[in-house]
């Protein structure tokens, strides 16, 4: 079992800067891949980015692209994303995802094994 625990969220400024933290901890050796979704009030949970073992491959969604980079320290269990000019539109609730199960994408969320609680990302106009 894996337990992620997610910071880093709070309210910015249209333009401004987040970065967020996931610490894993449990059996993280087996863990194959790490991602972050989001969801905003009313809308379905979507994929952001994810990070494959190792940071062999990352992934984004289109939205994000030149915006927020993933990244992962495995030595600390840590994986981030850091948020550049962010918009009203990245306003939502920020989670962070592990391990996705054999034959997953990481662009579905049913493909997850292990969530954490979120943390909220608030962008004013």
């Amino acid at each position: 079992h894996v337990q992620l625990v997610e910071s880093g969220g709070g309210s910015v400024a249209a333009g401004g800067s987040l970065r967020l933290s996931c610490a894993a901890s449990g059996d993280t050796y087996s863990v194959n891949c790490m991602g972050w979704f989001r969801q905003a009030p009313g809308k379905e949970r979507e994929a952001v980015a994810a990070i494959y073992n190792g940071g062999t491959r990352t992934m984004y969604v289109d939205s994000v692209k030149g915006r927020f980079t993933i990244s992962q320290d495995k030595a600390k269990n840590l994986v981030y994303l850091q948020m550049n000019m962010l918009s009203p539109e990245d306003t939502a609730m920020y989670y962070c995802a592990a391990d996705l199960i054999a034959g997953g994408s990481w662009a579905f969320r049913s493909d997850f094994r292990y969530w954490g609680r979120g943390t909220q990302v608030t962008v004013s106009s």
